[in-house]
């Protein structure tokens, strides 16, 4: 396994491009691997590519790739880099071996995390009617998707809770409200996108309907519950839409929080 980071160069029109589509963004991750096809899907327990866009500032856009095989972004960097700097010493993108970090976890370890998912769930509007996948779209619903316990046990963590004097509740609120889950656990959500677009066919049929799709950007602290599990999650990834940027669980230690490199 590899994890690999590459600097997006926002001013460049093929990077705008890259980054108004998460299906172009898709396609362009996935010509790093010239021996995947595209009708190639990954088996249900193999570890898979994975992708997140990280937007430290306005100009500043970071992409992480997970990969079982090592990437050749080299069309990324002449579509979206700085192919006038690149050379053999400085590609134009970091690739680093994911084992080291994988294989030093161990149960009961903390870590900083970062993580881009698509929190949904199904309802049904109407008795009778066939229920319906939605995206949650408020802050409490959204982490509770993550906070969920029956999730983190199959992902081989738990989200930490705060020592109990740093857990603040808003001016007003008694024991008979619902408090944000924030006030209780080591976790914030740092962004949150809709992303609507068309899914482009290949058979030159009809355009499907858009597909949109809510992102939910996380950032806290777990604890290791289960190495074994935590090592699937970081190589196969989180919940849906993973094809467009969604499921990529970085770590970093605790003391470099925010410092997710490769």
């Amino acid at each position: 396994m590899f994890l690999s980071r590459f600097r997006v160069n926002t001013a460049r029109p093929g990077a705008r491009r890259l980054l108004s589509s998460p299906q172009a963004m898709h396609a362009a991750v996935m010509s790093s691997f010239p021996h995947i096809l595209p009708s190639d899907s990954p088996a249900p327990d193999a570890p898979r590519v994975l992708w997140r866009l990280d937007q430290l500032a306005r100009a500043e856009v970071l992409l992480y790739v997970v990969s079982p095989d090592r990437p050749d972004l080299t069309h990324m960097v002449e579509q979206a880099g700085w192919p006038a700097v690149a050379g053999p010493e400085n590609p134009g993108w970091q690739t680093r071996p994911y084992a080291p970090l994988l294989d030093r976890l161990t149960a009961g370890e903390h870590w900083a995390f970062r993580l881009t998912a698509n929190p949904v769930h199904t309802i049904r509007r109407k008795d009778g009617e066939p229920r319906k996948l939605t995206a949650h779209l408020t802050p409490v619903h959204q982490m509770g998707w993550l906070l969920d316990e029956k999730r983190q046990e199959r992902c081989g963590f738990r989200v930490c809770e705060k020592p109990a004097d740093r857990r603040l509740l808003p001016e007003g609120t008694t024991h008979q409200k619902r408090p944000h889950p924030g006030d209780r656990y080591e976790l914030a959500i740092r962004d949150t996108r809709s992303l609507s677009f068309d899914k482009s066919r290949s058979d030159g049929g009809r355009r499907d309907k858009p597909v949109t799709v809510v992102t939910v950007t996380f950032e806290g602290r777990l604890e290791v519950t289960d190495a074994d599990l935590l090592r699937r999650t970081l190589t196969q990834g989180i919940g849906r839409a993973r094809a467009y940027g969604c499921g990529l669980l970085t770590l970093a230690p605790v003391a470099q929080a925010g410092q997710h490199t490769a």
